[in-house]
């Protein structure tokens, strides 16, 4: 989740005025406690929670809101263990997109998740670890949060929890996890926003710099684009520090430089050629279909409704606002209780200051280019309209998802709120070197009044995260690839350097059960065009393989329910087209569209032959 945010160095505590240095002798090792071993049970729990209706058929469910997007990660887990098993370079394949193949560094890959746990993959297959990975992401996350908020920010460790377990459960966090697990692998973030907090530590300068760097370096391979999201927070988080806390930053500001020189020297070295190849090599592109994601600004009404995966939430809301991505969706009861948590904490709290700056800022900037309100779009421009489409890096960003930090501060703000009505301080271990002034001793005379606002207090917090309890996400069954596919009986048909050419060929639109068929074998064939992004003729980012007239004519078919005459044109272009692809065997299995393609086939191809559970077109010797 980002963003998390640790106070640098001279933390002012949520009730306390300003810190005491101190030289603390040593620092114990901290063991974990039975609240720490609670929480990360909690956060498990919610993990398997959400992903609860994929392990009532694990085999044949996919997500109902993202299917395709499930189906590329599936296959992506597949690739991992294809790359290991084979020692393939993992940044390019040619299992997809045949002969061309896809620029893996370019899409969205997880490597740093596949290539790891590739030999689980290999044991337990893709679509288990699919389901497995994706519930542990969650906890994951919210378990280095809690560890970060009980470690360096609050003393409560029921604050801690609080915090955590939004900042790994927020809804926008879990309308990610419909089919896009890489928007919810982000526990190294919390790791990574302590210590680019921690870099102006004196006297460690280099274990902080290298320990940033490596974290960065791993993230790169995760999620570039919340890597992003989260640099910016950083960089408002050290910049607000700067103007409240000037002398303190100065004294600071040397080693921070040079830790941060260490990191960024780090990070190059280990990810210069990656980012060199992701940007030119094969397959690479520049931009994304002209930045058409920058309409995709959030709505306001977004902030104060409740997302469909929560108990609160209600998918009738989605045909009206729900346009783009449910990235805030916190729901009127949360954006109230936040609101006064602002209130009452940012004069005492540093903490709570920079919170403030970060939701105002990121709220706004996440509006896009016009101002949306209920579902309609105003003709008040947005910050988005200023931004040019072909900006380098931010031309493939989605303002709405701005509104990931504006979730990350606001998981911050509840631990701190729920800190300061537990009359905590800094944790225990503070970080670094300092010490914090215990709050004053209240009166007895304030003690039941106290005791009756801090109920309240709680009360509210609880109330307002009850609604958002995420609901198991909707999944859908979906058919299982043929026996002829499962059981190897393709092997004869497609020796090595030919293709496997599934009907309907695998796009972003069509064919999303024929892209499963190369997951669900390990990547044991090459299959023609497939799911990801790739350049056009100009170079420019696109979604799937420019279609072929072959391709065209399936998808038209298949949308028209009914076969167009034939020409000999259209059969020269078949042939072309299966040449081009260095088809060895065109394959058709069952699907609702099974009568009309075979027909459109046999129509181009000729009359096939009946092979197990497909119709089967060989064409080794004809391309």
């Amino acid at each position: 989740m980002a963003v998390p945010v640790v106070d640098p160095s001279l933390n002012s505590s949520p009730v306390a005025t300003e810190p005491v240095v101190v030289d603390p002798p040593h620092r114990p090792r901290r063991r974990p406690a039975r609240a720490d071993v609670l929480a990360l049970a909690a956060y498990a729990v919610l993990g398997v929670l959400v992903c609860l209706n994929y392990w009532g058929d694990v085999q044949h469910r996919v997500s109902s809101h993202l299917p395709t997007d499930h189906s590329w990660f599936e296959w992506l887990f597949a690739h991992g263990a294809y790359s290991v098993r084979h020692l393939e370079n993992p940044l390019f394949t040619a299992r997809q997109n045949a002969p061309d193949g896809v620029n893996m560094m370019a899409n969205t890959s997880l490597l740093g998740v596949t290539l790891p746990l590739a030999p689980l993959t290999l044991l337990l297959g893709p679509q288990v670890m699919y389901a497995l990975y994706l519930g542990a992401a969650l906890s994951a996350t919210a378990a280095t949060s809690y560890w970060m908020l009980s470690r360096h920010l609050v003393r409560s460790r029921a604050a801690a929890f609080v915090g955590g377990a939004f900042l790994g459960f927020a809804p926008g966090i879990v309308h990610h996890a419909n089919g896009q697990p890489n928007f919810v692998s982000n526990f190294l973030l919390p790791l990574i926003v302590v210590r680019v907090l921690r870099l102006g530590e004196p006297g460690r300068r280099l274990r902080n710099g290298i320990a940033l760097g490596l974290l960065v370096s791993y993230q790169i391979f995760i999620n570039e684009e919340m890597l992003l999201l989260t640099a910016l927070a950083c960089l408002v988080v050290v910049l607000a520090y700067v103007v409240q806390r000037p002398r303190a930053a100065w004294r600071q500001a040397g080693t921070f430089l040079a830790a941060g020189g260490v990191g960024a020297g780090v990070a190059l070295l280990l990810t210069a050629y990656p980012i060199w190849y992701q940007f030119n090599g094969p397959q690479s592109y520049r931009g994304l279909q002209g930045g058409i994601f920058h309409s995709w600004g959030e709505d306001l009404m977004a902030f104060v409704t409740f997302a469909r995966d929560t108990v609160a939430g209600d998918e009738a809301v989605e045909k009206t606002i729900g346009l783009t991505e449910q990235n805030s969706w916190f729901g009127w009861p949360l954006v109230l209780v936040a609101l006064v948590a602002l209130v009452l904490l940012v004069r005492r709290s540093l903490p709570a200051r920079i919170v403030a700056v970060l939701v105002v800022l990121f709220t706004v900037a996440a509006l896009g280019p016009k101002l949306r309100f209920d579902g309609v779009e105003t003709t008040v421009d947005g910050p988005w309209a200023y931004v040019p489409d072909n900006l380098p890096l931010v031309e493939m960003m989605m303002p709405t998802r701005l509104t990931l930090v504006v979730a990350g501060a606001v998981g911050v703000l509840l631990a701190l709120a729920w800190n300061a009505l537990a009359g905590g301080g800094r944790p225990p271990v503070p970080a670094p070197r300092a010490a914090v002034e215990a709050p004053p001793a209240p009166s007895p005379a304030a003690g039941p009044r106290r005791r009756w606002l801090r109920g309240l207090g709680y009360a509210a917090i609880v109330a307002a995260l009850l609604p958002l309890l995420p609901r198991p996400l909707p999944a859908q069954q979906i058919d299982p690839p043929p026996h002829f596919i499962t059981a190897g009986g393709w092997r004869p048909y497609v020796p090595a350097g030919r293709t496997l050419v599934p009907v309907p060929i695998p796009s972003n639109v069509h064919g999303l059960p024929t892209l499963r068929w190369s997951a669900l074998t390990g990547l044991e064939f090459p299959i023609p065009a497939g799911y990801f992004i790739g350049p056009n003729e100009n170079g420019e980012g696109v979604f799937g393989a420019p279609n072929r007239p072959t391709s065209t004519l399936i998808y038209s078919t298949m949308d028209a329910g009914k076969v167009p005459e034939i020409t000999d044109e259209n059969r020269r272009q078949a042939l072309e087209d299966l040449r081009f692809w260095k088809a060895s065997v065109v394959v058709l299995g069952a699907n609702p569209s099974e009568g009309v393609l075979r027909e459109l086939m046999t129509a181009l191809l000729g009359p096939p032959q009946r092979v197990d559970d497909v119709w089967l077109w060989n064409v080794h010797d004809r391309v």
